[in-house]
C-alpha cells in the first residue's frame, strides 16, 4: 500500500474526484489555520504507477510514503 499526501488547495474538484476513483481509500485531515487541510489517498501497489502518472501529468504536488502517517506526524511535518 502507498499513501499520497496532497494539500487540499492543490486540487480542483475534478482532480479530486479522479483521484478518488484511482485510490482505495481517501481521508481528509482537517487542520486549523495556519496549517492547510490535507488529503490522504491510500493506493494499492498495483495502482501506484497510474496514480503517479495522473499526479505528474496534472502537475499536482504530492508526497508518497509506504507507511501511513498519523495525524500528529502530518502536523509535525508542517511545523
Amino acid at each position: 500500500m502507498w499513501y499520497f499526501i496532497i494539500q487540499q488547495d492543490d486540487l480542483s474538484t475534478a482532480q479530486y474526484r479522479e483521484l478518488q476513483k484511482k485510490a482505495t481509500l481517501t481521508e481528509v485531515e482537517t487542520f486549523y489555520d495556519p496549517y492547510p487541510n490535507l488529503y490522504l489517498f491510500d493506493v494499492e501497489r498495483d495502482g501506484y504507477t497510474d496514480f503517479v502518472d495522473y499526479l505528474d501529468l496534472e502537475g499536482i504536488r504530492y508526497e508518497a510514503t509506504a507507511t501511513k502517517p498519523s495525524r500528529e506526524q502530518l502536523l509535525d511535518q508542517m511545523r
